[in-house]
């Protein structure tokens, strides 16, 4: 099957590498996911989300960040939600557009 998306895969804020020291790929659905990651992380909307204490301006921003998933044009419009799982972590839950459902937690 041929990947259409590449990247470098990261963990923990730097690439990984195998045990040749030779960088590691991630492909397609988890490229798109960890893509997506990013752009949120990158976005301030995590920090926003550490800083605020009340229950309404915190659902507001899970709505922006619901939004900034949708902008990305590999994700099927609609289909972004969060959830708030615990005061540290959130869920981020969407469909890409070919290659089905992308799940992933990002801490806070």
């Amino acid at each position: 099957m041929e990947q259409h998306y590449i990247d470098l895969l990261v963990s923990d804020g730097g690439i990984d590498f195998d045990a040749g020291q030779q960088p590691q790929y991630t492909s397609d659905r988890n490229s798109i996911a960890q893509d997506v990651k990013h752009a949120i992380l990158e976005s301030g909307l995590v920090r926003k989300l550490q800083a605020e204490r009340s229950r309404p301006l915190r659902a507001d921003i899970l709505t922006q960040i619901e939004m900034l998933i949708e902008q990305d044009k590999r994700i099927e419009p609609g289909t972004a939600t969060t959830q708030e799982r615990s005061a540290g972590e959130i869920w981020l839950f969407a469909e890409t557009t070919e290659y089905g459902d992308v799940n992933m937690g990002i801490s806070v």
